[in-house]
């Protein structure tokens, strides 16, 4: 499809493992899921989507109804059910995607599955990941162009589609941050408020090409 990516870091070795990142386009599934084995947990209509739809379900994605919130419980059983299985799970912690630019507030309500995985684990680690779209046919995207990549609010999804391809390569940067292990005590909202910290910190960096600061 001609997306070129250079990745930072690695996932963690240790499991049980819960990835959380920013999101800004369907093409994110594609770029991280060809980093490593993992699993993702995204919304119910991805399931549905032509090609990404089929590569989701045959990654085991998790398809979450976000219009039910009485699902958040079941959703986050499943979710502890791969951590125990071993499996690392990508959750899109922000809920919604982004126009690539910025990156949103994180949500917690799914983030309650690495307590529930206590279950079958003492300790379960959480590590953040940043996915930066930062350069179009070889030439760093200014923001303006950063729709280019972005897939957000009521695009269809095949325009968008047929315009990345037509566009050309696209230049991805994935940044695996520290990964924080927890115990049975740990906040669940603040540990979602320091990953979304870190990665807003990271996908800056990526943008601007100046290091995060310490």
């Amino acid at each position: 499809m001609g997306v070129r990516v250079s990745v930072e870091g690695a996932p963690a070795a240790g499991r049980p493992l819960l990835l959380l990142s920013n999101h800004s386009s369907w093409l994110d599934i594609l770029v991280v899921g060809s980093l490593a084995p993992l699993f993702f947990v995204a919304k119910a209509e991805v399931s549905g989507w032509p090609v990404i739809g089929l590569m989701a379900r045959l990654q085991r994605t998790v398809f979450v109804d976000r219009e039910r919130r009485q699902a958040t419980g079941t959703v986050n059983q499943e979710i502890a059910a791969r951590l125990g299985e071993g499996d690392p799970v990508v959750l899109f912690a922000e809920g919604t995607s982004s126009d690539g630019n910025r990156v949103l507030p994180f949500r917690s309500a799914l983030v309650g599955a690495v307590r529930e995985a206590f279950a079958t684990s003492g300790t379960v680690i959480v590590q953040p990941i940043s996915v930066a779209y930062v350069g179009l046919q070889g030439i760093p995207m200014g923001r303006a162009h950063r729709p280019v990549a972005a897939w957000c609010g009521d695009l269809d999804l095949a325009p968008h589609l047929f315009e990345v391809l037509r566009q050309g390569a696209i230049d991805v940067t994935v940044v695996f941050g520290v990964a924080r292990e927890l115990d049975g005590d740990h906040d669940r909202k603040l540990v979602t408020r320091a990953c979304e910290q870190e990665v807003r910190a990271l996908t800056e960096a990526s943008l601007t090409g100046r290091p995060p600061e310490a």
